[in-house]
Formats: structure tokens, C-alpha cells, sequence
């Protein structure tokens, strides 16, 4: 877990390096609304062994006092209701600066996608508005901004992951669709039947229903293509 330092603010990142000597395409991983947890971790750790070079930003780390990491919170709700709190702006500064680090590595192309889940779907979506030169922005379970308007800056192709279950996120997917088509926008929303919010992380347990197995495994599918550039 390395620190970052933007301006007067420090935060920590895990940073992944894949197992090969060439460069290669970055990705940018943020966290659900626990925070930069194990499932944060394997997760990066899988992409990285995908062929990859990952960051996942702990986006909570330094924003409470006492508070240095994630793992540093009581327990996960804590966690939850600090996140909640965080400053949109902050966020945006704290991605932008992973962006940065991790566009400039000396393993990097320079090509830099991000991949978001839950709250940092959400967040995956505010940042491809804020950044006009990400690769990919992939959002799981997440939702768009309110203002529509600001997609009008968006150039970089979103593509949407959601659960047939998650009825209070899939509730926003038709008015997104069709301020995306207004803007000539690129966004492709993917329903998998069965599952539910977060079948990423529910999916990969033993004790997951075959539906939710099956939208995990059809999702890392997808998201391999995307960033081979053959969605």
C-alpha cells in the first residue's frame, strides 16, 4: 500500500503490477462503500493477473482523524457512514492524482480505464465526466449524476453492469439511456437476470446462487473484452 500526495492532502493506493516485462494498459479500481477492503484487494489482484496495471485508491484513507486506511475504521459501517461524508471535489482530486501516478509509470502505455462498483460505480461515472481522456469507464451498480447536463463533457464509452434484483439502481438506468442518446453519448447497460447489488463480490462465494455465479463469471467476460478493446 503505497501513499499519494496531491497538493496538502496524502492518501493510500494499492498499486499492482502484472507478472510480465512489457508495458501495459492501467486501471484504476474504486472501491464499494466499505472502503478499500480485502474484496477491493483480490479484486485488483485478479485484474493485475489479468495483465494489467491496477490502482485501487483508498479513498477514505486520511479523511477521519485517526483514520490513515480503511482497515483503520471500527468496523465496516463506520466505514460506510465516512464515506458519505467524503467531498465529491475530493474524490474527484483523489482520482485524477491515481490517474496521473499511474498514467506516467514507466509499465504503462498511457491508456488508463477505470472500473467502479456500488458507490464507486457511481463515482467511475462522475469521474469519465470530470476526465475526457479515460480509455473505458466501466460502472457496476452505480448510479449517474442527477444533472444530466454534465454529460455533455463526456468522451470516453461507459458501459453499465447491473443486477436484475437491484431494482432501486436499475430504476435510473432509462432516464441515463436516454440522456446519453441526447449527448450521442456511448453508454451500454448490461442487465444479468438474478443476481442482485454487488453480485460481483456475492458471486465469487461458494455459498452465491448459479445466477449470481453466472452474471460474475459473464462479467469478468466483459470486462476483459472491454479492455481488449473488443466489447
Amino acid at each position: 500500500m503505497g501513499g499519494f500526495k496531491k497538493r496538502t492532502r496524502t492518501f493510500k493506493a494499492f498499486v499492482v503490477y502484472p507478472e510480465h516485462n512489457a508495458v501495459t494498459d492501467a486501471v484504476i479500481v474504486i472501491h464499494e462503500n466499505r472502503g478499500l477492503n480485502d474484496w477491493a484487494r483480490s479484486f485488483a489482484d485478479q485484474l493485475a493477473a489479468k495483465g494489467y496495471l491496477v490502482i485501487a485508491p483508498d479513498l477514505l484513507s486520511n479523511t477521519v482523524e485517526g483514520i490513515v486506511r480503511t482497515t483503520d475504521f471500527e468496523d465496516s459501517d463506520k466505514a460506510r457512514e465516512a464515506i458519505y461524508n467524503l467531498d465529491s471535489l475530493q474524490v474527484i482530486k483523489d482520482l485524477e492524482a491515481s490517474y496521473e501516478y499511474v498514467k506516467n509509470l514507466e509499465s504503462s502505455t498511457g491508456k488508463v480505464s477505470v472500473i467502479g462498483f456500488c458507490w464507486g460505480g457511481s463515482q467511475a461515472f462522475n469521474y469519465a465526466i470530470a476526465n475526457p481522456n479515460l480509455e473505458n469507464a466501466l460502472v457496476f451498480y452505480g448510479t449517474a449524476p442527477k444533472d444530466k447536463s454534465t454529460f455533455s463533457h463526456i468522451q470516453t464509452p461507459i458501459y453499465g453492469f447491473y443486477g436484475g434484483n437491484d431494482n432501486r439502481v436499475n430504476a435510473s438506468i432509462p432516464d441515463t439511456k436516454q440522456a446519453m442518446e441526447k449527448y450521442q453519448k456511448t453508454y451500454s447497460p448490461v442487465i444479468y437476470k438474478g443476481a442482485g447489488h454487488a453480485y460481483m463480490r456475492q458471486g465469487a462465494n461458494k455459498e452465491a446462487s448459479e445466477l449470481e455465479k453466472q452474471a460474475h463469471d459473464k462479467s469478468w467476460n466483459r470486462i476483459l473484452n472491454i479492455l481488449n478493446d473488443t466489447p
